[in-house]
C-alpha cells in the first residue's frame, strides 16, 4: 500500500507543474470538498493528522493548540472544516473587504521553491463580506463549523480612498463579527495601494474604534508589516493598547518591490523567519502582557514554531509552509512541540 508521504510527493509534483494560482485553486477546491463531509474531516483529524492538542487560553478564547492557519489561503471561507481536519488549532480566513473585488491581474502568485517562499500580489481578491458571512452562516447551520476559533481578517476595498477607509472596516466588521471568534484588522498588506498608510498611531486609533463599535465584543487583532521599524513600532503598539486591541499579528508579507530576482508583491515563507522573530520579540518587549501576540512568518517545522513561541508569541500561524511541507504540517508541529516539552520537563 502506498504511504502517505509517497502520495503527498506525487500530488506535490503534479501541483508544482501547474501555474501557482491554478494549483492553489485546485487545492482549495479539494479542501472545500473535505469541508462538506464532517465524517471524513473527523477521520482525517483523529485518524491521520492526530495533532497533540494542548488547549491554551488567549484573548479570552480557548485554542485546542497554538498552530493556526494564516490569512490569505482561504479568503472566502470555503473550507474551515478542512483546516481543522489537518490539525490546526485555529484559522484566520480572509482578508475580506465589504464589497467583492477581483484583485489584481494575472499572473499574481509565484513560487520560489529554492527559497521555500512565495510571492503574491493577489490584491484582496474575495467575494465580499455579505457573501462570506452567508457562507459561514450556512456552514454553521449545516454542522460544518469546526470546533476551534475562527478569525476573520478584514480590509478595505482597493477603490476606497484613505479618508473613507474606516467606513469599509466598519462595514466588514458589522457583516462578519456574528460569525467570527476574533477579527483581524489588516493594514499591512503591500498589495493594496495606500493601505500601509493606515499603519500609524494617528490612523489606527479611530480605525480600531469603529471596528470595536461593530465587533459585538469580539477580540480585535492588528496585523503589522515586517518593515515596521524599531522606532515606528512603539507608537503603533501604544495606540493599539489605548484603543483596546487584544493582540498583534507579527507579521504580514514583506514588500519585494520587484528586487532580488523576485516579482513585485508580498514575500512569504522561509525568508521571513528571522524578520518575524525579531518583530515578535520587539512587540513582546514593549507591550509586555498588555497584548497577545500571534507570530507569523517562515514557520515550516517544530523548531521555527518553537522559536516564535520562545520569543514571546502566544500563538503561531503558517501558510507557505503548508504548500511546501504538506497538509498535515500543523499536526506534525504540535507533536514536535509536545516532544520538546516532555524532553525539557524530563531534563529540568
Amino acid at each position: 500500500m502506498m504511504g502517505r508521504a509517497m502520495l503527498y510527493r506525487m500530488a506535490r509534483s503534479l501541483l508544482f507543474q501547474m501555474d501557482a494560482e491554478r494549483a492553489h485553486d485546485l487545492g482549495l477546491w479539494t479542501a472545500a470538498m473535505v469541508a462538506r463531509r464532517p465524517r471524513l474531516a473527523s477521520w482525517l483529524r483523529h485518524g491521520l493528522a492526530r495533532p497533540a492538542d494542548q488547549p491554551i487560553r488567549v484573548a479570552g478564547l480557548t485554542f485546542p493548540n497554538p498552530i493556526g492557519l494564516a490569512a490569505g489561503l482561504d479568503k472566502d471561507a470555503a473550507a474551515p472544516l478542512a483546516w481543522w481536519a489537518m490539525g490546526f488549532g485555529f484559522m484566520e480566513l480572509g482578508t475580506v473587504t465589504p464589497r467583492p473585488q477581483p484583485g489584481k491581474p494575472h499572473p499574481r502568485l509565484f513560487r520560489h521553491s529554492d527559497r521555500l517562499a512565495i510571492v503574491n500580489r493577489m490584491g484582496f481578491n474575495n467575494d465580499g463580506a455579505a457573501a462570506v458571512a452567508a457562507r459561514l452562516e450556512t456552514q454553521c447551520r449545516s454542522g460544518l463549523r469546526p470546533g476551534c476559533p475562527i478569525g476573520l481578517s478584514i480590509g478595505k476595498n482597493a477603490a476606497t480612498s484613505p479618508e473613507h477607509a474606516a467606513d469599509d472596516y466598519a462595514q466588514a466588521a458589522a457583516a462578519l463579527s456574528p460569525h467570527a471568534d476574533y477579527l483581524a484588522i489588516n493594514v499591512s498588506s503591500p498589495n493594496t495601494p495606500g493601505l500601509r498608510d493606515l499603519q500609524t498611531a494617528q490612523e489606527l486609533v479611530p480605525l480600531v474604534r469603529v471596528v470595536h463599535a461593530n465587533a459585538l465584543g469580539r477580540p480585535i487583532f492588528v496585523k503589522i508589516a515586517p518593515e515596521l521599524g524599531p522606532d515606528q513600532l512603539p507608537p503603533v503598539l501604544d495606540a493599539c493598547i489605548d484603543a483596546g486591541v487584544a493582540g498583534i499579528i507579527a507579521t504580514n508579507t514583506l514588500a519585494t518591490l520587484g528586487r532580488n530576482g523576485l516579482e513585485e508583491g508580498g514575500l512569504s515563507g522561509r525568508p521571513l523567519r528571522e524578520i518575524s522573530l525579531r518583530q515578535v520579540e520587539r512587540v513582546r518587549r514593549h507591550a509586555g502582557q498588555r497584548l497577545a501576540v500571534i507570530g507569523c512568518g517562515g514557520v515550516d517545522d517544530g523548531p521555527s514554531a518553537r522559536a516564535l513561541l520562545d520569543a514571546g508569541a502566544d500563538l503561531v500561524q503558517l501558510y507557505t509552509g503548508l504548500i511546501y511541507r504538506g497538509p498535515f504540517l500543523p499536526a506534525r508541529i504540535t507533536r514536535e512541540l509536545e516532544r520538546d516539552q516532555v524532553v525539557n520537563e524530563g531534563s529540568a
